[in-house]
C-alpha cells in the first residue's frame, strides 16, 4: 500500500508511482495511482484490435466531482495543463492499493470513496467501480474522457467530425468517426446527460521527458450523475463487445478475482514470490495470427519478439510450470523459421513481413528449449522439432541471412550493412550506437550452447550429432586464444579476416561489458571454472549495480551515466552505460555457480535483490519491474515500466533457488553431471 498519512500529499510524487491492468490478448488499463495519465500509452481502456497488436487507446480516462449543488462542487481528479493542475483531486488521496487489483481511495469533507479498475481476461473490456466507505450519502458525477488513436499517437481537436452516439439494447454505443470500431459503454445506476465538449491541452509529462509531443485533446459526450449511499457502489463499463458491456460488473470481478486467485500457488510463502508470478502473468498473451500463446516484451510500448520471449520465457512460463503456454510460445516460434533464423518480431501491421534480424534469438530457443525438457521431461515435443533444429544448425554453418556463417575456428559470425543482430542493437538512422559485426562474445556461447543442446537431445533419442560436437570442441579450443584477456576479461567482439578485408590479423573489441556472463551463466561452458571465476569478478567489479549490471564499464571513455532526455540523448546511452535489471539473472546464475551454491552464495542473492524488492513494491509501476536504470547511481526506473525480462530474470532465480533447496541436491530433473558425461 502507497499511504500518506502525515504529509500533504505531492502531484509530482503520486504520478510517478504507475498502474497496470492486462486483459491477455494485448490490450491493457493503466495510468498513475491518482488517475491522473502522465503517458500517451495510459488509459482506462487500450484495446487490442488485432491481439495482441493494433493497441488502440480508447477511453482515457475518467473525471470524477462530488457535486453538493449548481454552485459547490469538488473534482477528485487531477490533470496537467499548461502552466496548471486542475482538478486539484490529489490532495484528496488517502491511499493506493495494487493487491489483488488497483484501488484509491480518496477522503474529503467527510466524504470517502474508494475506487477500483479491474479488466475481463481474454476481452477488451474495463470496469471501474466507485464504492461510498464512508457514513454520508454524496452525489458522485462522472464524466468518461474518450479518444480513438494508435497508442503511439496522440488525439487532437477535429481529429475527426463527430463522436457518434446512441443508445442500444441497454447500453450506449460510441463510434468516435465513420468507419471505426463501435465501443460500448453502460453504467450500474445512475442518471446519464449528454455533455459533448473537448477537453484540450492535456499534458503528459512522462513524454515530455523523453522529448516527445506530450499534449493531447480528450473528448466527453456525457456526465453521469450517481447518488451514493454509505456503503453503495456505482459501476462503468467501457467494451468493444456489446454482450461485456451488459454482464454484471460484479459477476465480472469476482471471476477476476478468482483467476488471480488461482495464478500463483495458494501455498507459496514466500509474498514476493506469489506477487512476481502475478506481475509475470501479465506478459501472457494469445495471438490470433497463430492461434497460440506468446510474450508482450514490455509495457506499454512493446509487442511481443523473439529473442525477449526467449529469454523472458525460462522464468514467467517454464521455471513456474506453465507447461502447455510453454510449449505453444515455443511451437509458435519454431513453426515461424525460416533459412534457419527464428522471428525477431512479429509485425503489428498484419499486412507486413515478419522480421528475421536477428542473430541471436535462434540460438535462445535452444536454451528454452533445454529448460522446458529440464522441467516437464517432454522429450516426444523435443523429437517433433529435432529436424527443425538441426536445420537451424545446417543454414548456420553453411551461411544465411545477414552474412551469418560459422568461421574455420567454429565461432558463429554475422553482420552486415546497418542490420544490427545482437540485443545491442540501438541505432539512429545510419548511426550504430554499438556496431558489434563479427563474432560477439555471447553469441559464441549460446552457439556453443546450441550445438551441445543439440547433441544432448540427438544422443538422448538415438540420432547422429557428431558433426555439431566436433565444431563445438574445436570452438571450444579456440575460444581462449582469441576472447580470454590476461586479465580474465573476455573480448566483447573478435573480427576475423573475412570482416576485416585489409587486414588478416584478428581485431578485438576489449570493452568490459555484461555479454561475457553468458560464457559462464548458460548451461554448457566453454571456460574452465577458475576463468569463470575471474569473469564473474570482472563483471562485479566494474558492472553491478543494485539493480542489474551496466552495459559498460564506467571505466570506458564512451560510458553515459544517464539515460534520458531526447531520442538521440535516449538511444546514444542505452547499451553504453545503462543498467539492465534482466542481467541480474545471469549475474546471479553464473555467481551461485562458481560458487557451487553455497549458503553463503545463496544469502549473498536475497540480499542483491532486495533493491529490485522495494522497486517492484514501492517505485515507478507498482507490481512491476523497469526495462533499465541509469548507469551511474541507478535509482528510478527508466525505459518500459514493467519488462518482461526483467521479472522473468527475478523469477527464475527466486524458483531456482527455491527448487534446489527443496530437493537438497544441485541439479534440477535431470542431474547436469550425466548430461555433462554425454557432451564433453
Amino acid at each position: 500500500m502507497i499511504s500518506f498519512k502525515n504529509t500533504h500529499p505531492d502531484f509530482q510524487e503520486l504520478t510517478s508511482k504507475e498502474w497496470l491492468l492486462t486483459n491477455g490478448i494485448g490490450g491493457y488499463a493503466s495510468s498513475s495511482v491518482i488517475g491522473a495519465n502522465t503517458r500517451r500509452y495510459h488509459g482506462l481502456l487500450v484495446a487490442s484490435l488485432n491481439p495482441p497488436t493494433a493497441r488502440t487507446v480508447m477511453v482515457s480516462k475518467v473525471e470524477e466531482c462530488i457535486v453538493f449543488n449548481r454552485d459547490c462542487a469538488f473534482g477528485l481528479s487531477s490533470n496537467q495543463y499548461p502552466g496548471a493542475l486542475h482538478p486539484q483531486g490529489f490532495q484528496y488521496f488517502k491511499f493506493f492499493e495494487r493487491k489483488p487489483l488497483p484501488r484509491v481511495k480518496f477522503e474529503a469533507h467527510g466524504h470517502h470513496l474508494l475506487k477500483t479498475v479491474f479488466m475481463v481476461h481474454g476481452s477488451n473490456t474495463t470496469i471501474i467501480e466507485y464504492q461510498n466507505t464512508g457514513d454520508t450519502t454524496f452525489k458522485l458525477r462522472l464524466t468518461p474522457l474518450f479518444v480513438h488513436r494508435d497508442y503511439h499517437a496522440l488525439s487532437r481537436e477535429n481529429n475527426f467530425d463527430d463522436y457518434w452516439m446512441r443508445p442500444q439494447n441497454g447500453c450506449y454505443v460510441l463510434y468516435a468517426h465513420y468507419g471505426a470500431p463501435p465501443l460500448y459503454f453502460n453504467f450500474s445506476s445512475g442518471e446519464f446527460s449528454e455533455s459533448r465538449h473537448w477537453f484540450k491541452n492535456l499534458e503528459y509529462i512522462r513524454e515530455r521527458e523523453r522529448g516527445l509531443d506530450y499534449r493531447e485533446d480528450a473528448f466527453s459526450v456525457a456526465n453521469i450523475d450517481v447518488v451514493l449511499k454509505p456503503g453503495a457502489k456505482a459501476h462503468l463499463i467501457f467494451s468493444t463487445d456489446e454482450k461485456m458491456a451488459k454482464v454484471d460488473p460484479e459477476m465480472l470481478k469476482i471471476k477476476e478475482l478468482e483467476r488471480l486467485e488461482q495464478i500463483a500457488p495458494k501455498n507459496e510463502g514466500d509474498s514476493f514470490l506469489r506477487d512476481l508470478m502475478l506481475a509475470g502473468e501479465q506478459f501472457i498473451v494469445r495471438r490470433n495470427s497463430t492461434d497460440g500463446y506468446s510474450l508482450i516484451a514490455g509495457f506499454h510500448w512493446f509487442a511481443d519478439w523473439g529473442r525477449d520471449t526467449m529469454i523472458a520465457m525460462r522464468g514467467l512460463t517454464i521455471a513456474t510450470g506453465k507447461r502447455e503456454v510453454s510449449k505453444s510460445i515455443l511451437e509458435t516460434f519454431l513453426h515461424s523459421v525460416n533459412r534457419g533464423i527464428l522471428p525477431n518480431r512479429f509485425p503489428d501491421n498484419p499486412g507486413d513481413a515478419v522480421e528475421y534480424n536477428t542473430i541471436d534469438a535462434t540460438l535462445w530457443l535452444f536454451v528454452a528449449l533445454y529448460e522446458y525438457h529440464q522441467k516437464f521431461q517432454d522429450l516426444s515435443f523435443i523429437a517433433e522439432h529435432l529436424d527443425t533444429l538441426k536445420d537451424i544448425l545446417e543454414y548456420h554453418i553453411a551461411g544465411t541471412r545477414y552474412n551469418i556463417h560459422v568461421t574455420p575456428e567454429g565461432f558463429l559470425a554475422g553482420g552486415e550493412g546497418l542490420a544490427q543482430l545482437t540485443w545491442m542493437d540501438a541505432r539512429i538512422g545510419d548511426y550504430v550506437v554499438t556496431p558489434r559485426h563479427g563474432c560477439p562474445v555471447e553469441i559464441q556461447a549460446l552457439w556453443f550452447n546450441a550445438l551441445r543442446i543439440y547433441q544432448y537431445f540427438a544422443g538422448t533419442l538415438g540420432k547422429p550429432y557428431e558433426k555439431y560436437q566436433a565444431i563445438g570442441d574445436s570452438l571450444r579450443v579456440h575460444f581462449k586464444k582469441y576472447f580470454v584477456r590476461p586479465n580474465g576479461s573476455l573480448n566483447d567482439v573478435v573480427k576475423f579476416s573475412d570482416q576485416l578485408p585489409e587486414s588478416s590479423d584478428p581485431a578485438a573489441d576489449t570493452s568490459v561489458r555484461p555479454n561475457q556472463i553468458y560464457v559462464v551463466s548458460l548451461p554448457f561452458s566453454l571456460l574452465e571454472k577458475d576463468a569463470e571465476m575471474r569473469v564473474v569478478e570482472i563483471v562485479r567489479q566494474h558492472l553491478l549495480t543494485d539493480y542489474g549490471l551496466r552495459t559498460l564499464s564506467p571505466e570506458h571513455p564512451d560510458f553515459k551515466p544517464l539515460y534520458g532526455g531526447s531520442p538521440w540523448e535516449r538511444d546514444t546511452a542505452y547499451h553504453q552505460g545503462t543498467v539492465w535489471p534482466f542481467l541480474i539473472g545471469e549475474y546471479i546464475t553464473a555467481f551461485l555457480k562458481v560458487n557451487d551454491w553455497s549458503e553463503k552464495a545463496q544469502k549473498e542473492v536475497f540480499a542483491l535483490l532486495e533493491p529490485l524488492k522495494k522497486h517492484f513494491y514501492q517505485n515507478d509501476c507498482i507490481l512491476g519491474i523497469s526495462e533499465i536504470f541509469d548507469g551511474k547511481m541507478p535509482r528510478a526506473g527508466k525505459g518500459t515500466v514493467h519488462q518482461a525480462w526483467s521479472v522473468g530474470a527475478v523469477l527464475k532465480i527466486l524458483l531456482d533457488l527455491k527448487s534446489r533447496q527443496k530437493k537438497g541436491r544441485r541439479h534440477s530433473l535431470i542431474p547436469f553431471s550425466e548430461i555433462k558425461s554425454m557432451i564433453f
